[in-house]
């Protein structure tokens, strides 16, 4: 395992934030995820302990206990050298279906304009990819997927949005993403993905974990209305592949 360096800093009475160097990374995320793995396995009470986790830090906060930074430092930085030894997390990858259709795809033909692809090879970019899932969060369920093919980087749009529907694929930068819910919001939309990404009544409400991978398949409108209805009737299993373990 790769492990990179760590620097620690208390974030309050109740919680300490381990970061990586600031730059996004696969290498660096799976470091920090392997190391979560194994606190929460190996050295933290699991229902004492929540840790979070995104691009460059993990936050490790216990509720009910006041930490004590001076002491819980060292073992920190210990455990860090301890889980080089430690066996790496399996990896996923999720499959779902988009529909690029020009009823979904509202900017497709902006975006195809401003890098100068046609439609068809902005799709072929897009699906090519395959997507790593650095952060969860603005919306219940909003993935931060790094990963766009240089060609394909378009900015996000100068006027945001009002309303952008549920379900809908969108690009901005360097990152692609799918809107879980409708909501204002800035991201180029080419597409819609028809599976539901967040479900409050689930006790796991969100299948897609930081650290997993996304790779887009493309659908015909139809078949994304199929699989909506799939979806909605509880059917629809998104693809899922373990890359290794």
């Amino acid at each position: 395992m790769i492990h990179p360096p760590i620097s620690l800093k208390p974030y309050g009475n109740h919680a300490l934030l381990v970061e990586w160097p600031n730059e996004v990374s696969e290498i660096i995320l799976d470091s920090i995820l392997d190391f979560e793995d194994f606190l929460r396995k190996d050295c933290l009470e699991e229902a004492e302990w929540e840790t979070i986790s995104a691009y460059n830090s993990l936050l490790l906060v216990n509720p009910s206990v006041e930490i004590d930074y001076e002491n819980f430092e060292s073992k920190i930085y210990e455990w860090y050298e301890q889980s080089k030894e430690a066996p790496k997390r399996p990896q996923l990858l999720w499959k779902l279906p988009v529909s690029y259709d020009v009823s979904f795809g509202i900017d497709l033909e902006e975006v195809s304009k401003n890098i100068g692809k046609s439609v068809e090879e902005v799709i072929e970019l897009h699906t090519s990819n395959i997507y790593t899932v650095y952060g969860i969060g603005f919306l219940p369920g909003f993935m931060y997927l790094g990963g766009v093919h240089k060609d394909l980087e378009t900015p996000r749009k100068a006027t945001p949005r009002l309303k952008v529907a549920k379900g809908a694929v969108g690009i901005a930068g360097k990152q692609t993403g799918i809107y879980p819910q409708e909501s204002p919001g800035g991201w180029n939309i080419i597409g819609n993905c028809p599976v539901p990404l967040f479900d409050k009544a689930k006790d796991d409400p969100c299948f897609v974990n930081v650290g997993d991978r996304i790779q887009f398949q493309q659908v015909s409108k139809g078949e994304h209305e199929l699989h909506k209805i799939e979806a909605e009737v509880g059917i629809y299993k998104p693809e899922k592949v373990v890359l290794d373990a």
